[in-house]
């Protein structure tokens, strides 16, 4: 049976391979991960195999271990990356190619529903055509102001609607309408918060 770490075994492993890291590499990049999944990260994690390594952690265990790195090498660089570590981010460290590897972490992007209260990234336009769903859901559509006919026992939308604006919260009426159309109108993925720093020049 494996001996379970206390908080402060966890803290001194964690500064272990973080200050590891900011000494293997020199080059590293602030990832944004909200709303991520962890079989997002993990497919990150496969694809930028082999130079690269991705490391998440709260904030302030991260910031701590930046620190620490900082006062035992005298490297002031790597604390640039501390104002940059709000919200629930990541790091990733490189000896690969900058641009490479942010067109790498750009590829995992996935689906996601509209959920009840989220505030929409982009505008929901529906799309016209066949729902594929019969007559007894045409109070949905009504509640939302969506134009609508009966086509061969099914609810056809007549004209694309906007249905939800960017910046707005989404309702519970159009999360339903949404759900029941299979539509998952936004995606989400890790986003660089910056480019990444290069601490050491090499000439």
């Amino acid at each position: 049976m494996a001996i379970k770490q206390s908080k402060q075994e966890k803290k001194v492993v964690y500064d272990q391979k973080l200050c590891k890291l900011l000494d293997l590499y020199s080059q590293v990049l602030v990832v944004a991960a909200d709303n991520v999944g962890s079989n997002q990260l993990q497919n990150i994690r496969k694809g930028l195999r082999g130079d690269s390594i991705v490391l998440m952690g709260k904030n302030t265990m991260m910031k701590r271990s930046i620190r620490l790195h900082s006062e035992k090498t005298g490297n002031k660089n790597y604390l640039n990356l501390i104002p940059l570590l709000v919200g629930n981010v990541g790091l990733i460290f490189t000896k690969g190619d900058l641009k490479e590897v942010s067109e790498e972490v750009a590829k995992y992007k996935v689906g996601a529903p509209a959920r009840v209260g989220l505030v929409a990234p982009i505008d929901v336009i529906v799309p016209p055509g066949n729902t594929g769903l019969d007559p007894s859901q045409t109070s949905f559509f009504q509640v939302l102001n969506i134009p609508t006919k009966i086509n061969k026992g099914t609810v056809e939308i007549i004209t694309p609607v906007e249905l939800i604006k960017k910046g707005e919260k989404v309702g519970s009426s159009e999360a339903a309408l949404l759900a029941k159309l299979g539509i998952r109108p936004f995606s989400y993925g890790a986003l660089l918060a910056k480019l990444g720093i290069r601490p050491f020049s090499y000439g």
